[in-house]
């Protein structure tokens, strides 16, 4: 298909869904692609923009359906804070769902990324963060047990190892260094965010510091496009 008649498509899709209300389930990919005139693959690579900017979602097995306009969590990177703290500062609503605790033993991969030895004990926290009924942020956080054990994520953690340590005071945090990536979304990842095997995610690859120097947190976090937007600002050399 040409540039042309793929912006043709695209503008199609986009009157299509700004057309429904929030919450409608789009025609089946099949009926859509016969509609548009268009193969699957070609639908299915037109429909992945509106994805990435929160206008429709994929429910695995069940559907496509229209977001409508959607509230944007936005930071700077610059300084390190929690989805709760960024959705406090703009009223928005958050909730911790799905929330899984689980002591584990560190494997050689593990063990090499803390700088731990192998068969040390780590704790795991893995949970799913909603807004307005909808998941948009998958968090899985892997700590050394000293710092973290599962008995102290009772009934008032709120989602957010960060701001749990630094109520705490201990240990007291230094830097954070972030690797970010664009990736496509593993079976587990998929059911999480409630999207589709392979859709493209924000990934967030973070390394917590005590002032020591030591990793206190490894941490994977993923993130649906359209609802946040983080930016950097940088000082010309």
């Amino acid at each position: 298909m040409g540039q042309f008649p793929f912006q043709r498509l695209q503008s199609q899709l986009s009157e299509l869904i700004h057309s429904l209300p929030a919450d409608s389930r789009l025609p089946s990919e099949p009926d859509l692609a016969r509609q548009m005139g268009v193969s699957r693959a070609t639908l299915r690579e037109a429909m992945r923009s509106f994805e990435g900017q929160g206008m429709i979602r994929r429910r695995q097995g069940v559907g496509t359906f229209v977001v409508g306009k959607v509230p944007v969590l936005e930071s700077g990177l610059e300084v390190l804070e929690s989805i709760e703290t960024l959705a406090h500062r703009i009223g928005l609503s958050v909730k911790t769902s799905a929330l899984h605790v689980e002591r584990i033993e560190a494997d050689e991969a593990l063990a090499r990324v803390l700088s731990l030895p192998v068969n040390s004990i780590l704790t795991r926290v893995s949970r799913v963060i909603f807004t307005d009924s909808r998941p948009v942020a998958y968090l899985v956080d892997t700590l050394p047990e000293e710092f973290l054990t599962p008995l102290e994520l009772g009934s008032g953690f709120t989602g957010s190892v960060l701001d749990l340590m630094l109520r705490r005071g201990s240990p007291k945090l230094s830097t954070s260094r972030t690797e970010i990536r664009a990736i496509t979304a593993s079976s587990e990842v998929a059911r999480a965010l409630q999207v589709q095997r392979d859709d493209v995610l924000l990934q967030f690859i973070a390394y917590l510091y005590s002032d020591g120097g030591q990793i206190v947190d490894y941490s994977l976090s993923y993130f649906l496009p359209g609802y946040f937007r983080f930016h950097v600002v940088r000082r010309v050399g």
